[in-house]
């Protein structure tokens, strides 16, 4: 099967193909990911330059748009997205983003059934308006659960006729590795060891979680939380919060920013996983955290109950309930260690990683075509 991937973000930092791909890994990724489970891939990316990559079997094709001017977004015409999809003649397109409704109606001009895989976009925005022509024609639909899709459906930004699929927008690459030795390299210590991972904003909500592992102290007089995190919003509500508790914030560690690699060395060295978060698309760090075994204890929001198995590992907690978190966090912490990381990289394994995530796209691809050829 020829399968087209199409991605219409131009890196406006200019970089050559190689390094393009290494700062955004998940293109790759989850083509080589198709490519393995059967699929002849080959990737159109709208670049600021033109030519053709090979990588481990993939072939990646540069549009070029001479008007583009440097900054992020489709800097690229539609035209050239369906042109170029028409030369390569594929059996099927997927068509990263919901954000791009003129290339989409394009890449669905050029004869192919189109499958579009939501990257965390919201059914308002500055595109919204014109979804409900430009997804018209769509014949499947990808997030990471079935029901993020709701929200488009009711606003019809995207056709009720599309055969929906919940395939997760990319995995990782971390391992389990050894827990004592991270344990040693990170300095992270604790029973049990949380960590949590996200910018310190309302969405990601750090101050339910504050408050939760403030509750679960009385219980767990040993834990200690691990916080990474960019985005510094609710720093200064942070700070106040830990200054005013001096038993609290004892038992919690304002990491800042981690380089990619020592994420995975935290994520080996932590017990439990905490995310207080109210939207994800999906949820990386959740999926880079049960890559390394370590048990969830997560919102209950849809990306978290499709990738925890609605909930067949670790914990899922109502939103912004502290109590119900403080309570998650001492079940799973008074469990077997040893056999919950393991019971986690199982489900890990066999739902979650790339060679998972290839067989789900291969299995929607074939469906897409199947029906496109009956209609």
């Amino acid at each position: 099967m020829r399968v087209v991937h199409v991605n219409c973000v131009i890196d406006a930092a200019r970089r050559a193909p190689a390094d393009l791909l290494a700062a955004w890994p998940t293109l790759s990724a989850v083509a080589d990911a198709a490519a393995r489970a059967g699929a002849e891939v080959t990737v159109l990316q709208a670049s600021h330059f033109s030519g053709e990559y090979q990588q481990r079997g993939v072939t990646y094709r540069f549009i070029a748009e001479p008007r583009w001017r440097r900054g992020n977004g489709a800097g690229i015409m539609p035209w050239r997205i369906g042109a170029a999809i028409r030369r390569e003649r594929p059996d099927v397109v997927h068509f990263n983003g919901l954000d791009f409704p003129f290339h989409v109606r394009a890449a669905c001009a050029a004869g192919a059934p189109v499958l579009l895989q939501d990257h965390a976009s919201r059914a308002e925005g500055r595109s919204a308006r014109f979804r409900r022509w430009g997804h018209e024609k769509v014949a499947g639909i990808a997030f990471t659960a079935r029901a993020q899709a709701e929200p488009f459906l009711r606003e019809r930004q995207l056709p009720a006729s599309a055969k929906r699929f919940a395939v997760p927008e990319s995995s990782s690459h971390f391992t389990p590795g050894d827990r004592i030795m991270a344990r040693c390299d990170s300095g992270v210590h604790g029973a049990p060891a949380l960590l949590w991972i996200g910018h310190l904003d309302a969405n990601k909500d750090p101050l339910t979680l504050l408050r939760a592992v403030r509750i679960a102290l009385a219980t767990l007089p040993d834990l200690q939380l691990w916080c990474a995190f960019v985005g510094t919003a609710l720093l200064p509500e942070v700070e106040a919060l830990l200054q005013a508790d001096e038993r609290l914030a004892a038992h919690v560690h304002l990491l800042g920013t981690v380089p990619h690699a020592g994420v995975e060395t935290l994520c080996r060295a932590a017990d439990l996983f905490v995310s207080t978060s109210r939207r994800e698309g999906s949820g990386y760090a959740l999926l880079e955290a049960m890559a390394c075994g370590a048990t969830p204890v997560v919102s209950d929001i849809p990306s978290f109950r499709a990738l925890t198995g609605d909930g067949a590992v670790g914990a899922l907690v109502p939103v912004g309930d502290a109590e119900a978190l403080a309570a998650a966090i001492i079940d799973q912490a008074r469990r077997p260690r040893e056999r919950a990381r393991a019971a986690v990289r199982a489900h890990f394994e066999r739902h979650l990683a790339f060679d998972a995530i290839g067989a789900q796209l291969m299995a929607a691809y074939r469906a897409i075509v199947a029906a496109d050829a009956r209609s």
